[in-house]
């Protein structure tokens, strides 16, 4: 069943996904909508806060760390491939690891190599444009058995990469060199996540332009919505709540993991667990 979705899938975008990493199965990934949205922006800022938690405390600095991630990375697809369980855990799991991986990477180059925010948000545009108009797929696969599923291909998982480390690079230029600090550029970036929610709703999201738009946006909000939780670098709220970063990893992740258990996936066809 699977398969015939997915060569369906191919069918209907014209394109062939990537071969290089094998999709997961079906019932493994979520459906995008309330909760997946819900999902993804705790884990935007759940990741962001592990990012930096594994460089300040793991000492793996913005680059040694890129390497282990990338090996978990490929071992919970992996892992997924050989499991008879079905779980969305592995989807949920991947999510983070690469959040996670994009903040390092985000951070290896605005502070790190000190690139300037607007070369690297510029670069990391048009790298995400190539990605997913001449490479990734339609990202929702068509109707049928798995209705409103990503097409968890290789290609969709390095769009998923590039989006976080474009948010990241968005969410710091607009704290601070935009000056908007990290409690008035989350209001700001999560007011434009709103807008881009309520059109890609009326698209269902199936246009590449409205699901990559959101997942940036959430990636962006997530970063500064992270910092402010964990910082606070100057006096006032605006500037931070000063949680610490460990206890604010913590806590994000209680909450993300929380929110995933609680909130049940939809029991339909192909029922899904977590």
């Amino acid at each position: 069943m699977n398969e015939g979705v997915q060569v369906l899938n191919e069918r209907t975008t014209g394109q062939r996904p990537p071969s290089f990493v094998q999709s997961m199965r079906s019932a493994n990934v979520p459906r995008v909508d309330a909760r997946y949205w819900s999902a993804i922006t705790v884990a935007s800022i759940f990741g962001c806060n592990l990012g930096d938690c594994l460089s300040f405390y793991a000492h793996w600095n913005h680059w040694i760390g890129l390497a282990p991630l990338a090996a978990i990375f490929a071992l919970l697809l992996l892992g997924e491939r050989r499991s008879t369980r079905t779980t969305q855990a592995w989807y949920w799991t991947v999510v983070i690891v690469l959040r996670a991986a994009a903040t390092n990477l985000a951070d290896l180059a605005t502070h790190t190599f000190e690139w300037p925010y607007v070369r690297v948000i510029i670069g990391l545009i048009v790298l995400q444009m190539l990605v997913v108009w001449l490479v990734v797929p339609r990202p929702i696969l068509p109707r049928g058995s798995s209705t409103g599923r990503p097409s968890t291909t290789g290609a969709y998982w390095f769009s998923l990469l590039t989006a976080g480390t474009l948010g990241t690079a968005i969410g710091d230029w607009s704290a601070e060199a935009l000056h908007l600090g990290t409690g008035y550029a989350t209001l700001a970036l999560g007011a434009i996540f709103a807008m881009v929610l309520l059109i890609g709703r009326e698209s269902r999201w199936t246009t590449k332009l409205a699901f990559w738009s959101a997942i940036v946006a959430v990636r962006a909000a997530g970063t500064t919505a992270g910092d402010w939780m964990a910082f606070r670098e100057e006096p006032g709220l605006s500037n931070g709540l000063n949680l610490g970063l460990p206890f604010s990893t913590s806590l994000n992740c209680a909450l993300y993991v929380g929110l995933l258990v609680l909130w049940r996936p939809h029991r339909g066809r192909n029922s899904d667990s977590l």
